[in-house]
């Protein structure tokens, strides 16, 4: 039988989990999805979005390929005896018909969090394996980072005259120190990327709140702005198909989130969803693509 989440708030439901993960020393925003692919839905072929990318990549499985109970069924697989089901979510929009929208958003009520679950293909037994398609890894990860960074719209000025790495976004500039000064290139795409996601902020590109606030008030390493930028620096390498940064184990790192995380259950989810509007904005991602619904998914 399909395995089910006891039905709370859908805010408390996905913070509870990333808290979970912290506590466990499991950081998930620096978790990617290299190695084992982008999570995706196998059947319908459609990658997940947002705090989805999260939630799943986070449970490292060894292909992100995941269906709902009824998507198994259908395929001829059973779920494995003991295995427990995976939170997805979604956003619920009251003013649509079949999925399409009757009327402009600010008209109708807001769209509601809603979630439901699948599994990953290993929790199966019995599903085609022709179903399955092999994993494609980058073959040039390096150059893949330097393709994205060089095609990003409106970039900002990037600077290598400095011993440290900041965004000022009062100029638009990004400085850090020269690519030899790192011991590789991820290490330095990654925090090229971290930066970039910054700059996405910038009235002239997605004028997004946080960054005005971290450039009146300064840099705040646990502030909603960092969170972002972050995460979607965590979706850049997985694109590029670099490794993850290296753990972290500072307990005064985790502590600090676990604080931020245990005060404001909407706050994961609000920053994972601007991570990934601004990753979208450097990789020329164009429309808006929701998370499906488990109607469309044939839950």
């Amino acid at each position: 039988m399909e395995q089910t989440i006891e039905k709370r708030d859908s805010y408390t439901v996905v913070t509870d989990r990333i808290i979970e993960l912290l506590k466990l020393g499991i950081v998930p925003w620096r978790k990617n999805w290299a190695k084992a692919g982008l999570p995706m839905n196998l059947a319908t072929g459609r990658p997940y979005k947002g705090i989805n990318v999260m939630l799943l990549a986070s449970l490292n499985y060894k292909l992100n390929y995941f269906l709902t109970y009824k998507q198994v069924k259908e395929l001829g697989g059973e779920i494995k005896k003991g295995e427990k089901s995976n939170l997805v979510v979604f956003w619920k929009y009251s003013n649509s018909i079949n999925g399409e929208a009757q009327l402009p958003q600010e008209e109708v009520h807001p769209p509601k969090l809603q979630y439901y679950t699948v599994f990953n293909v290993e929790q199966c037994e019995g599903l085609p394996e022709d179903k399955i398609p092999a994993l494609k890894q980058e073959a040039y990860p390096i150059v893949k980072c330097e393709d994205i960074v060089k095609k990003m719209p409106n970039k900002p000025t990037i600077s290598h005259k400095a011993k440290g790495t900041c965004y000022d976004p009062l100029k638009d500039v990004i400085t850090l120190p020269k690519r030899e000064v790192f011991s590789s290139g991820e290490p330095y795409f990654y925090i090229l990327f971290h930066m970039l996601i910054h700059s996405t902020g910038h009235f002239k590109r997605l004028n997004r709140k946080g960054l005005l606030e971290m450039a009146e008030y300064g840099a705040n390493p646990f502030s909603y702005e960092e969170m972002v930028a972050e995460i979607g620096a965590a979706y850049l390498e997985s694109t590029a198909g670099i490794a993850e940064p290296e753990p972290v184990n500072e307990e005064a790192y985790i502590k600090g989130w676990l604080q931020v995380l245990e005060h404001d259950k909407r706050f994961i989810l609000s920053a994972s969803g601007y991570a990934q509007k601004a990753t979208d904005y450097i990789l020329h991602v164009t429309g808006e693509e929701k998370e499906e619904e488990p109607t469309a998914l044939n839950q």
